[in-house]
C-alpha cells in the first residue's frame, strides 16, 4: 500500500466509498499522509498511518485499514515508543477482530486465522502496556484488550486481563478481604 504521489485515498476493491463527513475525514487523513510522507518522520509518520486507518474504519474497509496500522506499527518501532506502539497495537487487535468477525459466517479457515493475527496483536499490546507513560492508560489498555480477546472467545484471557487492570486500580489484595470475614463468620456460626 502506497500512499504517495497520490492525494486520492485507496479504495477498496468492489466497495463504493460513501460522500459525506467520513469520505472528506479520509481525504484529509491521506493529504496529511502525503506531507508525513515527504519528510519521513517516525512520529508523523504513524500518527498519519493511524489516522488513516481510523477514517477506512470508519467507512467499513477494513482490510485498508489493517494494512495502514501495519505500516503504522513499523513506523512506531523506530520511533521506539510504546505509547504509539501500544494504541497502534490495540487498533490493529479490534481492526482485526473486527474482520474475522466479518468472515464468520463465509470463510472458517480465514475467520481462524485472524483471531490468531488478533491475539497476537492483542498480546503484544498488553506485554508493552506495563512500559507506557500514564500508568492510568495502562489500566484503559488492559480493559480494552480484554474486550477485544472476549470478542476473540478467549474469555480466560479477557477476564485475566480484567483482574490485572482491577490489580493496578485497588492493589494487589481485591477481594482478599471478602474471603476473611467470610470465613470468621462461618467459624462463629460454627461454634
Amino acid at each position: 500500500m502506497d500512499h504517495r504521489n497520490s492525494s486520492q485515498p485507496l479504495m477498496p476493491e468492489g466497495q463504493a466509498m460513501l460522500s459525506g463527513p467520513a469520505r472528506e475525514a479520509l481525504r484529509e487523513a491521506a493529504m496529511a499522509l502525503d506531507i508525513a510522507e515527504r519528510f519521513h518522520q517516525p512520529l508523523e509518520m504513524s500518527l498519519a498511518l493511524a489516522q488513516m486507518a481510523r477514517c477506512y474504519r470508519a467507512l467499513q474497509a477494513l482490510a485498508p485499514a489493517v494494512l495502514c496500522l501495519e505500516r503504522a506499527l513499523g513506523w512506531a518501532y523506530t520511533l521506539g515508543a510504546a505509547d504509539q506502539s501500544v494504541e497502534i497495537l490495540c487498533l490493529l487487535a479490534e481492526t482485526r477482530c473486527a474482520q474475522a468477525e466479518q468472515h464468520a459466517a463465509r470463510d472458517a479457515h480465514g475467520r481462524h486465522a485472524l483471531l490468531e493475527r488478533t491475539r497476537d496483536a492483542a498480546f503484544e499490546a498488553t506485554t508493552l502496556a506495563a512500559h507506557v507513560a500514564d500508568p492510568e492508560w495502562e489500566i484503559k489498555v488492559l480493559l480494552r484488550i480484554s474486550d477485544v480477546l472476549d470478542r476473540c472467545g478467549d474469555h480466560d484471557d479477557a477476564v485475566e486481563l480484567q483482574s490485572r487492570a482491577m490489580e493496578l486500580m485497588y492493589g494487589p489484595h481485591v477481594g482478599t478481604d471478602l474471603a476473611g470475614p467470610a470465613s470468621e463468620m462461618q467459624g462463629l456460626a460454627d461454634a
